[in-house]
């Protein structure tokens, strides 16, 4: 089953119209551009606000000649104001329909027989007419919807995120409430609050039909140590069978599909069920095959999406878009999924590329994939730290679509996946493993730590084709409360990797490392052509903020430097069809200041780049891009960390840009890095879907449509979309915790970043009149789970170098001494 291909179309009257509006002298550098206005295929027109602490986009559909999509808000059961259904013709022309009841929808399901579209609480005909199912009928959040297990033509069902579950007859939209919403109940004061009246977990989020049951998905716990604590048990995956709930496992899954997809299976007696999740250890992926639930673990490339609470994936999907494989999302992976994953057959999964943005649906539409966003949040709920100025958050919320052709989906980030299947586990004698993904990756490697008193043989099998069958590769032995690691040999093909032991193992931990070739340059992209250096002695900054009070603009407070000197500009605005322009406008001028960078936030030293401020105080050090590195602050104190999607951070120090997850999802602990630069970039903002940068040198500019400048040439901006930054320049860095630092014996530097970067060095030395043992520890998990890498003797007037074998990965590393010293502890990452 594929999705019908459209013909993509470009000319309209709406198109001719942004022709006109662009070919101004005040945004010069779109003038060659045909059609509506994009920018690394993200239109500003499309943009959708609403008036809440959210817009996300919850479902995006072709249907009936037209692309649908809708936005939600974070808690409206029984709907809103400013949520909208959207729909969008071939040349980009956009209709919000008047039908609109708002809420906090992300369903959506075509159902063939009577040929409408189901999105949110809307039915959609083969016409695009229109009609709304009231929240006061079917109150709830509606997540999911599936086909019916005893009428399927006639009727389909609706789950809620609160566990409400109706009946709908697709013909007169009448409903049948099977389980009251949680919602309701607590209304009704029939529940005291919003625990899941009838499962265990919280936030629904998928629903599928098949094998004679219903399955449902939550992702999360409502409780306070779920705000503080990622690794506690939370969410669940249910199927209702007879009448009959019945959990299937206790961790947070999200997506529930098969070979149908929004369809529903076309055998759905035989076909497959599929529900993609994670735990604190690593992602897990279900399969209902025959009336049996199996299960697998994969790499998470992100933690952003952690968190025991559930509220930072949105919704990852598993879609058809019209190739071989269909394709999932899952923390930060684009990722190939073969329609034939089944009992018998599980080859195939595989990483394509990693991404940045908050994707809650995708589809193929004109020959282009359509990525349903979720971008800038006027509340940035749990997402504090104090390196952050939180009057920076954008004044009203927004969301875009993103449009990138199908054969960019392998040209973002590098592939990148870590993590467990067991972590700090009790085992029994005998166990095994789940499986563990083992295709798609170039570099392979494992930690293994335990905390027996014996020896302890980990047994590395391997299933090379996907059928079952496995076979010996490796026995690891791990001495008395020890630690191995090993590097797989890039040659070694298989799909699936477990483990066993013969013996009962207290505190097990076996922690994968996966990475891809990074090809990337050292040298940035052409888009980012006319970004200022140190070395330009002309350029405009700016401070920058989205506007609230449904202005639907960006406020730029902006300055120039010039000979030297640095002066205000005043304030300007730039508007959905990016041109920027000079205001007269004391107050705007006055509040988009507020969102100034926070000074002083981070601190430099000889060594690196200091951080500290969260995960009970600790500090941490980053690498600089050079040895000489220093902030620029020419234009004032540049922007550290601020969120440009929801829920977690971009965070540019030291010449390198990171993706940062929230307090709750680990912090600055999982941290990664996405590129490393050589430009002042003064600030960084969200709006309508954009990466908007400030720090612009006058010199470089032409024949870049990314740089947008104000009339006469003042001011200017560049723009684009959040994942070109993979395309700025491959990480590298130098630095460490200690150069010619006096250190005390026997006590630990500070953590130094070490996930994502490849060949890496270091280099030991000191001052002392002895030979001095050096302990390196590595973080193997990025949440403090230290391990001792080597130990290396380092004579007098000697230094020690050494180069980490291609593959080896940890999150951290830190260095002991053995005696007191100056000594020094550098890395090079090239």
């Amino acid at each position: 089953m594929k999705i019908q291909r459209t013909i993509r179309s470009y000319v309209s009257f709406m198109g001719m119209a942004f022709l006109m509006v662009i070919a101004t002298s005040s945004c010069r550098k779109l003038e060659k551009q045909e059609g509506p206005v994009q920018l690394s295929g993200i239109y500003p027109h499309l943009a959708m606000f609403d008036k809440q602490a959210e817009c996300g986009t919850g479902a995006v559909v072709p249907w009936a000649g037209r692309l649908w999509t809708l936005t939600y808000s974070p808690h409206f059961p029984f709907g809103s104001e400013s949520n909208k259904l959207y729909s969008i013709t071939p040349e980009l022309e956009r209709t919000i329909h008047p039908e609109s009841i708002g809420g906090t929808p992300a369903n959506r399901m075509i159902h063939r027989e009577s040929e409408q579209l189901f999105i949110g609480p809307y039915a959609v005909d083969d016409t695009g007419g229109v009609r709304a199912i009231p929240y006061d009928r079917m109150p709830g959040r509606p997540t999911g919807n599936a086909r019916h297990l005893t009428d399927p033509e006639n009727k389909i069902y609706y789950a809620s995120m609160e566990e409400g579950f109706y009946e709908v007859d697709v013909h007169n939209l009448s409903v049948n409430t099977l389980y009251k919403d949680g919602n309701l109940l607590v209304r009704e004061d029939s529940l005291e609050d919003l625990d899941s009246p009838i499962l265990p977990g919280y936030h629904g989020k998928g629903f599928y039909s098949g094998q004679g049951r219903l399955v449902y998905s939550n992702n999360g716990e409502r409780s306070d140590l779920a705000l503080e604590r990622s690794d506690i048990e939370s969410g669940c995956l249910a199927e209702w069978q007879d009448s009959t709930w019945n959990v299937v496992r206790r961790d947070q899954f999200t997506e529930v599909t098969g070979p149908g997809g929004i369809y529903g299976n076309d055998n759905p007696a035989e076909d497959p069920i599929w529900s993609i999740g994670w735990d604190h250890r690593s992602l897990i992926l279900m399969m209902l095959d025959d009336g049996e639930w199996h299960s697998y673990r994969l790499p998470k490339a992100s933690h952003c999406y952690d968190g025991a609470h559930g509220w930072n994936t949105e919704w990852p999907r598993i879609r058809d878009i019209d190739e071989d494989d269909l394709m999932m999302t899952m923390h930060g992976t684009f990722w190939r999924f073969p329609e034939s994953f089944s009992a018998g057959n599980t080859s195939g999964i595989a990483p394509r590329s990693t991404y940045l943005k908050v994707i809650a649906d995708f589809c193929r539409w004109n020959d282009q994939i359509v990525m349903a966003c979720d971008d800038a949040a006027k509340s940035v709920f749990q997402n504090t730290r104090k390196i952050k100025n939180e009057a920076a958050a954008p004044g009203q919320s927004q969301s875009n679509l993103w449009f990138v052709e199908p054969n960019q989906l392998d040209n973002f980030g590098p592939p990148l996946g870590r993590g467990a299947v067991w972590l700090e586990d009790d085992l029994e004698a005998g166990e095994v493993s789940e499986p563990y993904l083992f295709n798609g990756y170039s570099h392979r490697m494992i930690h293994l730590a335990h905390e027996s008193d014996d020896t302890v043989s980990f047994r590395l099998d391997i299933d090379q084709k996907g059928t079952g069958n496995w076979n010996p590769m490796k026995i690891i032995e791990v001495p008395p409360h020890g630690y191995r690691w090993h590097v797989f040999d890039e040659r070694r093909k298989a799909q699936w990797i477990r483990i066993t032991t013969d013996v009962p193992v207290p505190s097990a931990t076996a922690w994968f490392h996966y990475s891809g070739k990074d090809a990337r340059s050292k040298k940035p992209a052409s888009i980012f052509k006319g970004l200022s250096n140190r070395s330009a002695e002309n350029k405009s900054g700016a401070i920058l903020w989205a506007l609230g009070n449904n202005q639907r603009k960006l406020g730029l407070a902006a300055t120039k430097q010039e000979g030297g000197e640095t002066k205000t500009l005043g304030y300007y605005e730039l508007d959905s069809t990016l041109t920027l322009t000079k205001q007269e406008d004391q107050e705007m001028l006055r509040r988009v200041k507020k969102a100034a960078p926070k000074e002083n936030n981070i601190r430099v030293d000889e060594a690196s780049i200091i951080i500290r401020g969260e995960n009970a105080g600790k500090q941490y050090r980053l690498p600089k891009r050079n040895s000489e590195y220093y902030p620029d602050t020419s234009l004032g104190w540049p922007r550290i960390a601020r969120e440009v999607v929801t829920e977690r951070d971009l965070m540019n120090c030291g010449g390198t840009f990171y993706e940062v997850p929230s307090r709750m999802a680990g912090g600055i602990g999982r941290m990664r890095p996405v590129a490393t630069h050589n430009f002042h970039i003064y600030d960084f903002v969200s709006y309508r879907g954009l990466l908007v940068m400030s720090g612009v040198s006058e010199e470089d500019q032409a024949d870049n449509p990314h740089v947008i400048t104000s009339e006469y040439g003042n001011c200017a901006v560049w723009a684009g979309a959040l994942d070109d930054l993979w395309k700025m320049g491959k990480p590298r860095g130098v630095g460490g915790p200690w150069k010619n630092e006096p250190v005390e014996a026997g006590e630990p530097s500070d953590p130094y970043l070490m996930t994502g970067y490849d060949n890496k060095e270091m280099l030991l030395k000191h001052d002392a009149e002895d030979t001095v043992t050096f302990r390196v520890e590595v973080d193997i998990n990025g949440n403090g789970l230290w391990k001792t890498y080597g130990i290396f003797n380092v004579r007098p007037e000697k230094s020690f170098e050494h180069s980490f074998p291609e593959g080896f990965s940890a999150y951290w590393v830190r260095v002991r001494a053995n005696s007191d010293c100056q000594a020094t502890a550098w890395f090079t990452y090239n």
